[in-house]
């Protein structure tokens, strides 16, 4: 894995056959946020899927591990959903990829009102190093125009037994919401510092099609989620984490020395990872793809000229837990050429205070020619996106605001279209 903040070449990555990465989704949460468009569904805590999903998660980490694709797994991620909803059928997840993969970062999502004492220690005993709390805020009134399920003090106590179980702490916040200020906002980042967090990852509310909030606000613009709100809350949470000793070091997300996460460092800096359980997406090599075959026959060839294979988890929970078998798995899919991954990686990249090395952007005039790379630069130098130091492109705090004009220009250098597929 290359070091914290490097991007890699994706030819780098060309010869390996197994993944850097990997994530595990869970889906399934108490209620459903107003916000979420996320893979998830309220279930209730005594519904047997929960542990068949987490056994049938386990029996495929085993068949992946048996075609070799784990053995350079660093870092591992349970995501969702809500991991800490599946109660005690979570540790023993932890230890199955724990032992399969060895990795030196294993990080676990939960959401406050799911993480008691019991279960954080727990956690840590089966291997897992690391928190990520969903904490969105710490004002009770914003909590519940959210649709969260727990209060302002369940999140901070919950930092606490997080820390208490010696588990390094992320906390997840999000700004530009009904009822929030200012002053509820500079409030919800001082307080998790206060509590102990040791990673902070601020973002803007998207109100998205399909969501409580969708139906609710349609394409209405709201004062409170306006452009100059969102700007204006990023910038007051980089102020305050920056004089708390915590560095920037992805357009959202803010570490204390030594605390910067590095499964998310691996998915910005062109690292093969795996995706299991419903809804996970993958990215591996060509050879990392042959080798995904032989426990997922049912995936087609790759066509000639394909150095970057992209996956979806198809299947849903359901699925999964009464058939467990890999090569029962259903798949979305997109095969990209060396220019489309050429593009991704300096869009990933720019996501990076360090922003896009001099080796990748070499690598870059490689594959585009000098002159479209060159005329490229020029458009996201000249609109202040980005600038060129020492080498480096690196993303203006106006480029990480507008994030998507600049990855859209990145971006605009693959040519043809990406091949999708199904199995």
């Amino acid at each position: 894995m290359p070091a914290a903040g490097e991007v890699a070449l994706w030819s780098d990555h060309s010869l390996d056959r197994s993944v850097g990465a990997l994530y595990v989704h869970v889906p399934f949460c108490k209620s459903k946020c107003a916000y979420c468009d996320f893979s998830s569904r309220a279930t209730s805590a005594d519904d047997p899927l929960l542990a068949e999903y987490a056994r049938a998660i386990e029996a495929q980490l085993e068949a992946f591990a048996d075609v070799g694709l784990l053995d350079r797994s660093d870092t591992a991620y349970v995501g969702g959903g809500t991991p800490s909803r599946l109660g005690p059928a979570l540790p023993p997840l932890v230890e199955t990829i724990r032992r399969l993969c060895s990795p030196s970062e294993l990080s676990c999502e939960a959401n406050p009102e799911s993480l008691d004492g019991a279960l954080a220690r727990s956690l840590a005993r089966a291997g897992a190093s690391r928190i990520s709390l969903g904490v969105q805020s710490t004002c009770d009134v914003e909590l519940r125009a959210l649709g969260r399920a727990h209060d302002a003090a369940e999140a901070l106590a919950a930092v606490s037994r997080a820390r208490d179980a010696g588990l390094t702490v992320s906390c997840d916040l999000m700004c530009a919401t009904p009822e929030q200020t200012d002053e509820s906002w500079d409030r919800s980042v001082s307080d998790v510092i206060a509590a102990g967090a040791d990673h902070v990852s601020v973002y803007p509310l998207a109100i998205e099609e399909g969501t409580a909030f969708g139906r609710r606000f349609g394409d209405d613009a709201q004062p409170w989620n306006d452009e100059d709100v969102q700007a204006r809350r990023m910038k007051i949470a980089r102020e305050i984490l920056a004089s708390c000793g915590f560095a920037r070091y992805e357009v959202a997300s803010y570490a204390r020395p030594g605390c910067r996460c590095a499964h998310n460092i691996a998915y910005w800096t062109g690292v093969p990872y795996l995706g299991v359980g419903t809804a996970a997406a993958g990215m591996l090599t060509r050879r990392g793809y042959e080798r995904l075959r032989l426990a997922c026959p049912q995936l087609p060839d790759a066509p000639g000229g394909v150095v970057r294979i992209r996956l979806t988890v198809r299947s849903d929970a359901r699925q999964i837990a009464g058939d467990p078998r890999t090569e029962a798995l259903l798949f979305d899919g997109e095969f990209l050429s060396e220019e489309q991954a050429a593009a991704e990686d300096l869009m990933l990249g720019a996501r990076l205070v360090d922003g896009v090395s001099p080796a990748l952007l070499g690598h870059a005039r490689d594959v585009f020619g000098p002159s479209r790379l060159d005329d490229t630069l020029e458009s996201v130098l000249g609109s202040g996106l980005a600038v060129l130091e020492d080498g480096r492109l690196r993303p203006t705090e106006s480029g990480w605001l507008l994030g998507n004009e600049l990855y859209g220009s990145l971006w605009s250098l693959s040519s043809g279209e990406v091949t999708s597929f199904s199995a």
